[in-house]
């Protein structure tokens, strides 16, 4: 939606630059200025909206004719109490429960403590597979800790969090 309102803005703006003169004239008693709309009509703008709608309509459907949709064994995990400095990992699994493959293009952490893996190649409809995280606290990260791993998908919701907690002693 905010694509639509950014190109119909876009369009007036366009068509305002693009106007050599500034006009205004009165019309039925009523003062009326080309500038905001250029010298397009009320129905130009109308049809130009239409046009834009549709091909806004045309690349959503193109998305959701390749996206799927997954699910994961767990949305969060607990290390617990560890001890700085030392690598701790789990794992979250994957699975594609649509009927399109899963790729999921990147997956990324809140910080340089945390290091995800992503699974290399598609995953195939009804099938699972392994994102990998490890976490180190840095020297002086003490106490509760709590970081988000973002995973991109060819979902119809692009995003989504994963969450890892540790105390570290």
């Amino acid at each position: 939606m905010k694509k639509v309102y950014f190109a119909i803005g876009l369009v007036v703006i366009v068509s305002a630059c693009s106007s050599s003169t500034d006009k205004i004239k009165a019309r039925d008693g009523e003062i009326v200025s080309n500038v905001a709309a250029g010298e397009l009509s009320d129905k130009e703008l109308k049809e130009s909206l239409k046009e834009i709608q549709k091909e806004e309509a045309a690349i959503l459907a193109k998305e959701k004719a390749s996206s799927t949709t997954l699910s994961f064994d767990k949305m969060k995990h607990d290390f617990g109490n560890v001890k700085s400095e030392v690598e701790n990992t789990t794992e979250f699994i994957v699975t594609n429960t649509g009927n399109k493959p899963l790729i999921i293009s990147d997956v990324s952490a809140s910080c340089g403590c945390t290091m995800p893996q992503k699974p290399e190649g598609p995953i195939s409809p009804g099938k699972s597979d392994v994102i990998k995280v490890a976490f180190k606290s840095k020297p002086g990260q003490e106490n509760e800790i709590k970081k988000t791993v973002t995973v991109t998908a060819n979902t119809e919701e692009k995003i989504h969090l994963l969450e890892i907690r540790a105390f570290v002693k």
